[in-house]
């Protein structure tokens, strides 16, 4: 997925039209990272200002929530939801062999391939779930990830 470069002008004009809405943070915070693909360090000074609000409070949603990145993502991501429902259908077993084909650790940060985990895709009759660089695969297999990758 190509995003553009973080900037403020950029995210100020995002911000625009969550003026008028009560609670803005949880938009404004998903608005940012749909757009740039990640939330930019200056993001939580930017957001507290627009909405006269304190840092602490805008830091304290963002890190609330594990979707929320807060440096670029990969050329490739996989998120495998490890949630019980998944658990129950091979999740565990799945995320042991997707650490070992591509050589890294779930929930650790990597320059081209990052494997997270996640809990409910809300697609439990299908698990395990996965996304691979934003689509869903149900009953997934380590080849039905290789093939999303390509």
């Amino acid at each position: 997925m190509n995003f553009p470069a973080w900037s403020k002008d950029s995210a100020i004009t995002i911000l625009l039209p969550l003026h008028d809405k009560q609670g803005p943070v949880l938009m404004a915070l998903q608005l940012l990272q749909s757009h740039f693909g990640y939330i930019h360090e200056d993001s939580v000074a930017l957001i507290a200002q627009e909405f006269n609000l304190s840092r602490a409070d805008v830091h304290g949603v963002l890190t609330f929530y594990h979707d929320f990145r807060t440096t670029p993502a990969p050329e490739n991501f996989i998120q495998i939801c490890a949630a019980e429902a998944c658990q129950s259908v091979g999740a565990r077993e799945l995320i042991a062999s997707a650490e070992q084909r591509f050589g890294c650790s779930i929930d650790s940060q990597g320059s081209e391939l990052e494997i997270k985990s996640a809990y409910c895709f809300g697609n439990c009759a299908l698990g395990p779930a996965v996304m691979v660089n934003g689509k869903l695969i149900g009953r997934a297999t380590l080849t039905g990830i290789e093939e999303a990758l390509r």
